[in-house]
């Protein structure tokens, strides 16, 4: 038989196969190609553009600030204003350091800056006025200057606007607190000046009204002679002194309180007339002492010489009671002692509800010694036995230490001297038998001084 010839179709259609692979593969390959080098050209765009922003930015800060700027908008989103060498890092954690060294600006506030255009107002302005009792103002001095300072004290808004008020006719028809609508405050030579522009007053000349705002500061109730003073600076207009604004009627009055009163003020005392017109039909004498004592020391009444002089035989029926079972006689009536006695009472219980006496309150002061309370203790200290003192001290003196014996010398030369310091000790809660020797040794030298 003939050989079988092997037929090339095959060959060739895998030839072709393969070729088609080939281009297939090549064509794929060069397409991913041109899309890797699509994206670098794309994102070397971007960043181009991002530094041109970049640029821009940090040229409108400079600009605006006139400080080197270093600035990551795509990382940080703040501007670093100071040093080039300083970054706002997140992995930062100096608080204040980041406070002082970083701060956002935006394209706005920097443009807002360039063109110097105004970053806040006050509208209208508000300016305080001083309010202090006579020679009361706040004084700086240092010890060169102590002496001139005290001899002639700065001046402060209100002892200016009495000197205007005397040398200026519109300024006596004003308020204190309008003061500041004609007139400014010059903090360099510490007066007012009339000013300058403003919409003009009719019926003066070269007075002009703004809408400034001036503010008193406000007292405490418990101040009560410069809350009283600020009440009359509310209220009257024009004054040229201190004395001139207790004055009423043309008579001067003792207090700024009794002006008050005597310009009407003030309210009238009818509540607490009635609280104590109530207290006293159940209530007993102690009692309406405290109730009274809490009016007059946190009420602050207009009058409480009124209050005292209608309710005081109430507030002193128990110690009344209390004289006439002490001495057996029930036929002894209330005197003026028996009054002094619940003044006293009432006064202790101010002390401690407000510390004031009741002098400081408007009431006339008890007639008791200014330390009576001391005397009252010293003479409980009095009350012990002289010659149980005396046997103490000759047995324990002698067993003193020499530190002891040291406080004992000098203790001597201080009553030798007649200087003297008294510590009020009760001897029998001393626990040490030595410490107590020294004392009742120098509570006897005290007793025979």
């Amino acid at each position: 038989m003939p050989p079988i010839r092997r037929s090339n179709l095959g060959r060739r259609t895998r030839n072709a196969t393969n070729q088609a692979n080939y281009r297939s593969n090549r064509t794929a390959q060069e397409r991913d190609d041109g899309n890797e080098r699509e994206r670098i050209r794309i994102s070397q765009t971007r960043e181009a553009r991002a530094r041109h922003s970049t640029n821009n930015r940090a040229s409108l800060n400079r600009a605006a600030f006139g400080y080197d700027v270093s600035i990551d908008y795509s990382n940080y989103q703040c501007v670093v204003i100071g040093s080039t060498n300083s970054v706002c890092s997140h992995n930062s954690n100096d608080e204040v350091t980041q406070y002082q060294m970083g701060r956002y600006v935006s394209s706005n506030e920097a443009v807002w800056r360039i063109f110097s255009l105004p970053i806040h107002e006050r509208h209208p302005s508000v300016v305080h006025l001083a309010v202090h009792l006579e020679n009361g103002q706040r004084v700086y001095f240092t010890a060169q200057n102590a002496v001139q300072r005290a001899a002639q004290p700065p001046s402060t808004t209100l002892t200016s606007f009495f000197e205007t008020c005397q040398n200026d006719d519109f300024a006596q028809t004003l308020l204190y607190s309008e003061m500041l609508k004609y007139y400014t405050w010059n903090q360099s030579s510490r007066r007012f000046i009339r000013r300058k522009q403003g919409k003009p007053v009719p019926g003066y000349t070269d007075v002009y009204s703004t809408n400034a705002i001036g503010r008193i500061y406000s007292v405490h109730p418990s101040n009560d002679e410069c809350f009283y003073l600020r009440l009359l600076l509310v209220n009257v207009r024009g004054p040229t002194s201190f004395q001139q604004l207790r004055t009423v009627d043309g008579e001067l009055c003792g207090s700024y309180r009794e002006a008050c009163q005597r310009l009407q003020l003030l309210e009238n005392d009818a509540h607490w007339d009635q609280t104590l017109n109530d207290a006293v039909i159940s209530s007993h004498a102690h009692q309406i002492r405290t109730l009274f004592s809490i009016i007059i020391s946190t009420c602050f009444p207009s009058n409480p010489i009124d209050l005292w002089i209608k309710y005081k035989d109430y507030m002193c029926d128990d110690i009344l009671y209390q004289i006439r079972n002490r001495m057996g006689n029930p036929n002894i009536q209330i005197s003026e002692e028996i009054y002094n006695e619940a003044l006293i009472s009432i006064e202790d219980m101010c002390l401690i509800m407000s510390n004031k006496l009741l002098i400081q309150l408007g009431l006339t002061a008890p007639n008791h010694p200014m330390h009576d309370a001391f005397n009252q203790e010293l003479h409980r200290e009095r009350l012990y036995d002289l010659n149980t003192l005396k046997e103490l001290i000759q047995t324990n003196l002698p067993l003193l230490n020499e530190q002891q014996n040291i406080t004992n010398e000098a203790a001597t030369r201080v009553l030798q001297s007649r200087v003297y310091f008294y510590f009020i000790v009760k001897i029998d809660l001393i626990e040490n038998k030595f410490n107590r020797s020294l004392a009742a040794s120098l509570l006897d030298r005290v007793i025979k001084q």
